[in-house]
């Protein structure tokens, strides 16, 4: 539902921000000590398009920071990413193809990254470097994969793939919401992105004094699309539909934010010695093309690509990236057309920074400093693979792109010139077989060296000290298939279709011996409401149990002996017609 006018006081954005942000740091417009390493700031958006940024050719949207910042950086005009969420950051993260970490979905227990992996917040903070996530993580929400398991010294986040989803705090909305800091809940005041700049405008002005890496990775411009008024509104009032509008005025709201925190940069002497990296985790969401029957005169832009988010062709997944380094000799307005990809971004900024990686799985990633530094006398040709895969357990020639500088092979089958034909009109797949045939060879031996994983599961731990209490829910849980996946806040407010009876299983691992508590809920537990059920049953391990639930009950409460190592974990609420579902919320606890 779009929401037309959101009289908050707090809701007016970038604008109101920088006022509140020039008393909280009045004192700090100090010039900071030189450091011995490059700090790196990295901001990443969602669902933010290669075309929907004014200075890659869109006249409508309004972007001067961004193209700014575009004019002065070095940019990646080939530069690819999966063509969804959770895969981008978990390819972004560790520097190797998304399914190997184990994610290829959003949902569903396959958007958790496997711990074994290194990420770039484990690579910084090995190396000396203060560590800082904000916004949007997407790659698992308990422990041990969450930000602060994984590299981060702070974390704050919200929950799951987006404000409004089953892991978030119940019933955020994009303002005034409640987040989690380090995993503790924490009411804000504001716009969700301005609360995210703000906070990582914090961060650093507290860290000025040693080197920092900053994640900040906004969950807008994705769904669903809130803004104030007076972001979306001068869009509508010049022919633009009105999800498109608030799309495009989640992005000047963006625009705004990262105006303000190069404004800083700038203040505090920062800007020479930082790098600053702006991309986005895959092609527009809501930049091309109108919905049906919505008015309005403006269709959108997409770069003339064709595809947009989850597609195989290039408008899913080829996506801006900017990177400037001053102090560095990163910047001044050059493009590198050569082919990149996510996969490259760990080893790119740890060779930039001087950093050791942690061992680890070796990467697939490879460096780009020489390209960002002006000598690609030898640069290798390469051959690149993204594809979206969105289902329980992967499928061969599933939504793939192998990609060079010239060729494009889809699903297979279909082959373009990407360079005579950037818009992937014209199969020619016919007049080229040798060239098909090639990179047909290359994905196979890509896929076998993915399928290793495809069986395995990712973990979640429950008796860490690291997580005293474990908020399992069922955005998480390994369904039959996605239309038994309650995904969001909305599915389990009211339960419709499948989702009705829906059920899963967790994978769960004990990390110590002892006794455990699981409360079986169907609302969290701040919402003192009914469970809406006459029976309950938990199985874990060797252990299968039920019992019958009160009128009223607010949960169903069993204490379970367990024994360290890995299992799976699945519950029943008998509803008062004798259906039965899973329980949307599992709350466990180690008691002794």
């Amino acid at each position: 539902m779009i929401r037309h006018s959101l009289p908050r006081p707090l809701a007016l954005g970038a604008a109101v921000l920088a006022l509140a942000l020039s008393a909280v740091f009045s004192t700090a417009f100090v010039q900071a000590a030189p450091a011995a390493r490059p700090n790196v700031i990295l901001v990443i958006t969602d669902d933010q398009g290669y075309g929907d940024v004014g200075a890659h050719g869109n006249t409508m949207i309004q972007t001067p920071n961004l193209d700014k910042l575009y004019a002065e950086s070095v940019r990646l005009t080939d530069f690819h990413v999966d063509p969804t969420c959770s895969p981008t950051r978990s390819a972004l993260m560790s520097g190797r193809y998304s399914t190997r970490t184990g994610v290829w979905h959003t949902i569903m227990g396959r958007s958790m990254m496997s711990p074994d992996e290194v990420t770039l917040g484990e690579t910084f903070q090995s190396g000396g470097y203060r560590t800082g996530m904000f916004g949007k993580w997407h790659l698992g929400d308990n422990f041990p994969c969450r930000a602060q398991d994984q590299g981060f010294d702070e974390a704050f986040r919200h929950g799951g793939g987006g404000v409004g989803q089953g892991p978030d705090y119940w019933g955020n909305d994009y303002f005034d919401d409640t987040y989690f800091r380090n995993g503790k809940p924490e009411k804000v005041t504001g716009y969700c992105t301005d609360v995210w700049f703000a906070d990582a405008l914090r961060f650093i002005q507290e860290n000025r004094d040693r080197p920092f890496f900053v994640y900040l990775s906004t969950n807008a411009p994705h769904g669903p699309y809130l803004v104030a008024d007076e972001y979306w509104k001068p869009y509508a009032e010049k022919g633009v539909p009105p999800t498109m509008a608030h799309f495009y005025g989640m992005i000047t709201n963006i625009d705004e934010n990262l105006g303000e925190l190069v404004s800083k940069l700038d203040a505090w002497g920062l800007a020479e010695n930082t790098i600053l990296v702006f991309m986005t985790d895959n092609g527009t969401a809501a930049g091309a093309g109108r919905r049906r029957k919505e008015p309005g005169t403006w269709n959108g832009f997409n770069a003339g690509m064709r595809g947009a988010k989850g597609s195989e062709y290039d408008g899913g997944h080829r996506v801006p990236l900017f990177i400037r380094w001053p102090g560095g000799g990163i910047g001044g307005g050059r493009d590198v057309d050569q082919l990149a990809a996510h996969v490259d971004v760990l080893p790119t900024l740890a060779e930039l920074c001087g950093l050791a990686r942690p061992d680890g799985p070796p990467l697939d990633g490879k460096s780009l400093a020489p390209l960002l530094q002006g000598d690609a006398s030898d640069w290798p040709e390469r051959t690149l693979f993204v594809h979206s895969q969105r289902i329980p357990y992967p499928e061969k020639w599933r939504k793939c792109s192998v990609m060079t500088e010239r060729w494009r092979l889809i699903n297979g089958k279909e082959l373009y010139d990407i360079q005579a034909d950037p818009g992937q009109k014209r199969d020619v797949a016919g007049d080229h077989p040798d060239v098909a045939a090639k990179l047909t060879g290359a994905y196979e031996g890509w896929w076998t060296s993915l399928s290793e994983v495809f069986d395995e599961f990712v973990y979640l731990g429950i008796g860490s000290e690291a997580e005293p209490v474990t908020r399992l829910v069922a955005h998480d849980w390994h369904p039959p298939d996605q239309s038994q996946s309650p995904w969001n806040q909305g599915h389990i407010r009211e339960p419709k279709g499948p989702i009705e009876t829906a059920n899963g299983w967790w994978a769960i691992e004990v990390t110590r011996p002892g006794k455990y508590q699981f409360e079986l809920r169907r609302w969290p537990d701040h919402v003192d409401e009914s469970i809406e059920a006459t029976a309950a049953r938990l199985k874990i391990a060797d252990v299968d149990l039920s019992q019958p639930v009160p009128p009223g009950a607010t949960k169903a409460t069993f204490t379970v002996p367990l024994q360290p190592g890995k299992t799976r974990l699945q519950t029943w609420l008998t509803l008062p017609d004798r259906r039965q579902r899973g329980a949307y919320f599992v709350y466990i606890r180690r008691v002794e």
